[in-house]
Order: C-alpha cells, then structure tokens, then sequence
C-alpha cells in the first residue's frame, strides 16, 4: 500500500510552491497555500461551472461539467453505476458511438465525486473527454466480480459485429485525459481476462495520478493497460499493483514518465512501436521487468522498435529486460539503458530461452545500449552490446537524487473554492466572438499571483497580445482555447505575440494547465506564445505548461477548415501562425504532454478530409535553460524545433512530422526566412521542413525521437524508397548534442551534421522505421 498512498496523496502537495511576483503584478494578498478544509471536497466540484462549448450548435444549453451523481451515480460501493456514469458520458449528442470520428465542439468533463463506483461493463469514452477523479481523495471504479465489457475505461470501443471497426481513428484519437482514479479489478475471478484501461490513443492524452489494483493470484489474467495501436502521447504518475502485465503496450510512440508496478507477472509487456521513452520506474516483486517482442525488420514484421529506459529503480525481479530475438550484429530492437539502479536482479537483460545478454545482480547501469552507435561525422556504424556514451547531464536537469527532474500536472489540490477566480465572472465571455482581450488581461492584472485564475470552457477571442506576470496559475477547463485572430496578428514582417508568458527576464512561479491556443486565419504574424519567465532559485519546474497545447487550424471557428483549406491549395488566408512557440534566452519551461499542431486534416467535418494550413515555425528554444519538454510539434513549415544559443535541454520522446503538402510549395515559402529569428537556409537540396536544427547549442540530451516523412505533396510512394526528404534533422559542428533511440521513417539520412547527411538510414532497419541508438558529438 505504500506506492499507492504515495500516489493519492501527491494531491495535496500540487500548487503549494511559494510564488515569486514578478514586475507588473498588483497582487496585494499573495495565494500562498491552500486554505482547503480536510473535509472539503476539491475545489473542482464546487466552483460555480459556467463553461460553454462556443461553437456548439446549441452552446447555451450544452452541458461541459459532468458530475456522474449529477447523472444518478451513488458512489456507495454497492450500486451499479454503469448506466449513469454512462449517461453522464455520453448526453448532448456528443461525439462517439462510431458514427463520429472527431469533434471540438462537444467537450466534456465527467467528473467523480470521492466513494466507490461499482461498474458492471465498460465505461465508453467519448471524443474530447476528461475522466477526472476528486483530486484531494480519490475515487474508485470498482469492476463487479461479473463485469463484461474489453476493458473498465475504454478510450476506443470496438463495433460489436463491425469486423475489427472501432469508434475512432486510432492515429487521430487525440484529447483525452483520465487523472485521479482508482481502477479495481479484483473482484473479477483472477483466471478471467480483465483490463483496467483500453487506452488506444493518439497526441494530447494523458493519464495522470491513475492507480489499477490487480489480483496477484498465480495465473491472473488481469492487466492494468492494454494499448494495441494508436499515436501518443504522454501518461505519468501512475500504479499497476498485480496482474499478469502491469501495462500491455504497442503505439508508434509515447512517453511515460514515474511508472510504478508492483507485484505484477511482467511490468510492462511490449508488443511494437516505434519508439518508446520511460522515465523514472520503479518496478518491485515481479518476474518479469519489460518483456519485448523483437525481430522486426521488415515492415511486415514489426515489433519493438525502439526502447529508451532511464532512472529505473529494479528490486526483487529476476529479469529486468528481456527481448524474444537475440541480437547479433542485427538489430532486434534498440535499446538504451541509462541509470538503472538494481537490487536481487539476477539478469539484467536477457533472452527467451535463457540466454543472458547482461548480467544483473545487484549493481548500477550508467549507460549500456544494445543497437548501432555512431559518432561525429563518420557515417560507419558500429554494433554495441555493452557500455555506450554517457550524456553529461547538467546539474540544473536532475532532482536531489540524481534523477531528471519532473513535475506533476498541478491540480491545486488544498486550495479553496475562495481561492479560484473565474474570467467568466471577471467578464470575459468566451463565445468566440467578443472581443475578451481586455477582460483577459484585467483578470491578470488584478489576481495574478492571488487567484488561481480558472478559465471556464469556452473559445475567448483575442485581438492583441496577452501579458502574463509571473506568479500566475491558470487552469482551463475541458482545454478551454484562447483564440487569437485581427490585423495585428496579419503582419509577417512584424510579428506580434499572443500570448506573452511572464515580462522578459522575470522570474516566479507560472503554471499552465488545460488550455489551447489557436488563431484565426489569416495570421502569419502570430507568434502564439512567447515564454520569457524563468523559475526562481531552488524551485525547478516552478515555470512550465501542462496537458496545454497550441493548435493552428482544423477546427471550427479558426476560419481554416475544409471550406477554406482544402489539401493542394495554397490560400494566404490558411496562413495560421509565424511561430508556434518562443522560449526566449533568459526563460526555463517544464513542457510536460505539449502538442503544437498544425492541423493536417478537419477535425470538425465529416470524414476528416486533409488541409493545406501554413505555420512557420513550430518550437524556438534560445533559452539557457533549464529546459525539460516532453511533446510534439508537427507540419510546420521551416521546422518543427529549432534551438539556437540554447544549453541544458533535456528532451523526452520527441515526435515530429513534415507537412503533407511539401515540396509544393517548398520551404520557406508562403513564409519568408527571417535572420532576427535564425532560421535555417534552404536550398534546392534541402527542400522539406526540419524536424530538429540545432544551432550552437551545449548540453542537449535527445532521449527518444521520431522524426517522421510520410508524403510528399500528399503522395505516399516516396515511403517505398524512403525517399520522401533527404535530410530531417541537423546539427551544427559548434554543438554539443547526445541523441539516443532516434527512429525516422521516409528520410535518406537520419542525421546531419552542418546539412552534410552522416547517417543513413539503410544500415537501420527496424520495422518500418529506422532505427540509430546512439549518437554523439
């Protein structure tokens, strides 16, 4: 029990950092600590819910907060809730059941008062949903000892009789969040087949502070995840106790960041991907740490690609890592293991059969990889099944024990209903058409580092730049959007900032959680957001963005849909942004689950048909650092992350793709390059959008990437010859860089140095991706 009340119990300790104000804030009675009583419930369920979808059709009845007793849920641990959990799911004509594949405009949050659910079959999510639990006491889904269903919480149902169909896309299954659950399958039988999580999903999804309790009879069926395809993606803080497999998972990528299985048959089972990155594990009293499935070569054949461990700590388990192919000279799947603590782990990695590849015990691994390495210029691969470089990783990274840092998704579980202010009561409407920027910004200026500032759900529109002052949390609702559009964003030439994150060079606490930032076309002078504020001396992470995301274009109310952006058109009107996000020299950020998204297909109109939106720039870094981001940034036009000056970036699994419709037009075009903002030169030869420049930058750990070409204007042969650009991802010979599980797919080389391709990808065949271990400056 003591992992699980660990877990439970971070709750109470999100949001009780002192605040740091920065210059500009009129804060007379600073938040400082919640004021919660114990008894209380969390401030979540009491606040007065105002929040609206805008562009409903219907947005002054539809309902976005959704207390499941609400919807006749008793939570007394006896009753079945199934159907009333399920009705609070799914009323309003919201967007699932297979007869939609996407929807901006239904958001809901189905939220669960503290007791215990009995559920009986599965609860069916809807698209745009988040599952969120009492963050001060949280409650429990209990499974009855007859449930029937594939799994508890079900994020992508199967059609009954629809021959394999499911409700959605499982590569555009995107915003989903399940946070402060207990699942409990242990009243099922422990020989019956019993999931906690179907959790198939895409970009911009999350399980945060999630606990599944498992039988641990010998010969359980029970697994807490199973995952089959899909995306992702992030999940982090959660804990599998028993079961055969903690999680079963296959997904083109994902990052997981503090998972904990305790006495399971195999942590964690993996089928495929592409490339995966786990961050801080703790794994106890199992037999089995991962168990991958190996060998693929082909993309007939693809298993594991790509497996990136760090900061695990290993007890009482006979087999840490274990692979079914043995690898010789070939890859069968990539792996890197980076501080890895043991303790009685008699086989550190092995082989099924028995063949034991590294020995265990009870040691230390710095750095050992199993995959092809390279270094410099060289281009020659050498085959490593041992000790590989070992990134040097600064200080400012890693927490008190040695490990990288990492923050939770805040949730402000202790504060007061007092202690929230609302921008809907403060006068902003949120409707997507009023004009909020000056009720927006009155709000920071008076409770910025007072109020947590709660943005009820809705789409507030924006004319001119929005200044944060440091000390500010925000908190939206259902991914409440700041939508940004007007001639002040129309300006190429003189871009103009959205969304201005603390004044340049303060310091103090800024927190941002479930919100979205967009504009309406034209605005290709938008810089959407600019981060300046760097956190204060001893308070890591105290700067930083959670299961927030920037998306440009594809939804309803942005001005660039179908109607207006069909692919192959180049339209000055579907011109979204300048540059999606700017970390400026004296900034930190925490980017924990950030997608910046240029929309590639419509969200909000049937069948999903593909775009031709154009956004310059996806992410640029100058910043000094620290800099923890864990995200993606997909189809901008010059590149998707370009770090320039910058130092001390550590960056988790890292996914990228190039814009469908290059190279018509080739880069930079409909965009201009600009030197203020050093962006990298295109040449004939360099025709498609980078995944990564990096420009004379010290102390970057890549650890896990995948940079992705699969079009060429909107054509798919180039994938049979991995030809659909010729070099994605660049650094610079002035640059100290460690790359490790970097996987591509449609790119000839896989990484430059100076625009100079070095390695290509025919040496790394891993499915269908290519796959290098390692790679050092």
């Amino acid at each position: 029990m003591l992992f699980r009340s660990a877990l439970l119990f971070l709750g109470t300790l999100f949001g009780a950092t002192p605040l740091v104000y920065g210059l500009g804030s009129s804060c007379s009675a600073p938040l400082g600590s919640g004021t919660a009583a114990a008894g209380d419930p969390y401030w979540l369920e009491t606040i007065t819910h105002q929040g609206t979808s805008a562009f409903n059709a219907n947005p002054s009845s539809y309902q976005v907060f959704r207390n499941v007793k609400d919807f006749g849920a008793k939570g007394d641990g006896v009753t079945d809730d199934t159907a009333a959990i399920n009705s609070a799911m799914s009323s309003g004509s919201r967007c699932g059941g297979g007869s939609c594949e996407s929807s901006t405009l239904t958001p809901a949050i189905v939220y669960f008062p503290s007791g215990t659910y009995v559920v009986s079959s599965a609860i069916n999510t809807y698209y745009y949903t988040q599952m969120i639990g009492d963050a001060k006491n949280p409650p429990t889904l209990l499974a009855s000892a007859g449930f029937s269903g594939f799994a508890v919480i079900d994020a992508d149902p199967y059609i009954p009789n629809g021959y394999g169909a499911q409700w959605f896309t499982n590569q555009d299954n995107f915003y989903r969040s399940v946070r402060n659950l207990v699942i409990d399958l242990r009243q099922i039988p422990s020989a019956t087949s019993a999931i906690g999580l179907h959790w198939q999903v895409s970009q911009a999804t999350s399980l945060i502070n999630v606990v599944v309790e498992m039988s641990t009879a010998s010969g359980t069926n029970h697994q807490g995840i199973f995952m089959e395809n899909g995306s992702g993606g992030f999940m982090g803080d959660i804990v599998f106790n028993g079961g055969k497999y903690g999680i079963q998972v296959g997904n083109q990528q994902f990052t997981v960041r503090n998972l904990t299985v305790n006495n399971a048959n195999t942590a964690v089972y993996g089928i495929w991907n592409w490339g995966w990155t786990f961050q801080g594990v703790t794994i106890n009293n199992c037999q089995v740490g991962f168990d991958l499935s190996t060998g693929g070569t082909t993309q007939a054949s693809q298993t594991v690609g790509s497996e990136a461990i760090v900061d695990a700590v290993v007890s009482n388990t006979p087999i840490f890592v274990r692979s079914s192919v043995a690898s010789n000279g070939q890859l069968a799947g990539s792996l890197v293991l980076n501080n890895i603590h043991l303790t009685n782990v008699p086989t550190a990695v092995g082989v099924v059969g028995g063949t034991t590849v590294l020995a265990g015990g009870t040691t230390t691994i710095a750095s050992w990889g199993q995959g092809n390495i390279y270094t410099g210029t060289s281009g020659s691969k050498t085959f490593a099944q041992g000790n590989i470089v070992s990134a040097s990783k600064p200080s400012s990274l890693l927490d008190a024990s040695g490990k990288i840092f990492g923050k939770t998704h805040p949730q402000y579980a202790n504060y007061a209903t007092s202690q929230i202010v609302s921008v809907k009561s403060q006068g902003a409407k949120g409707d997507g058409k009023t004009d909020d920027t000056a009720a927006i910004q009155n709000v920071f200026n008076k409770y910025a580092g007072c109020k947590i500032i709660f943005f009820d759900a809705g789409s507030y529109y924006v004319t001119n730049t929005i200044s944060i002052p440091a000390g500010t949390q925000i908190v939206g609702e259902a991914w409440s959007v700041i939508l940004a559009g007007g001639s002040n964003f129309n300006n190429q030439d003189n871009p103009t900032v959205v969304i201005q994150a603390g004044a340049a060079n303060s310091q103090g606490v800024l927190e941002i959680s479930d919100m979205i930032f967009s504009t309406v076309g034209p605005a290709p002078g938008a810089i959407v957001i600019e981060w300046n504020v760097h956190d204060p001396s001893g308070q890591q992470g105290a700067a930083g963005m959670w299961d927030s995301h920037i998306r440009l274009g594809g939804a309803t109310g942005t001005g660039m849909q179908n109607a207006e952006c069909p692919s192959g058109s180049v339209n000055a009107n579907c011109q979204a942004a300048f540059l999606g996000l700017h970390l400026t020299t004296a900034s930190s950020a925490y980017l924990e689950g950030t997608w910046i998204w240029t929309a590639d297909h419509d969200l909000d109109a049937s069948s999903s048909p593909q775009l031709s939106i154009f956004t310059g720039r996806g992410v640029l870094s100058q910043s000094s650092g620290p800099v923890w981001m864990i995200g993606t940034s997909e189809h901008s036009t010059l590149y998707q992350y370009n770090l320039v000056d910058a130092q001390n970036h550590w960056m988790g699994f890292t996914q990228t793709e190039t814009p469908y419709y290059q190279p018509v037009p080739a880069p930079p075009a409909p965009f201009f390059t600009d030197s203020a903002y050093r962006d990298p030169i295109f040449t004939s030869a360099i025709n498609m959008a980078w995944a990564l420049y990096v420009q004379s930058s010290q102390n970057i750990i890549l650890f896990g990437a995948g940079f992705y070409s699969f079009f060429q204007n909107y054509g798919q042969d180039c994938l049979d010859t991995i030809s659909c650009q010729t070099q994605i991802f660049n650094i610079d010979s002035a640059s100290s860089v460690t790359v490790y599980s970097l996987s591509t797919v449609g790119t000839t080389y896989q990484l430059s140095v100076s625009q100079n391709g070095v390695v290509n990808e025919n040496n790394n065949g891993d499915g269908f991706q290519e796959t290098l271990t390692a790679w050092s400056s």
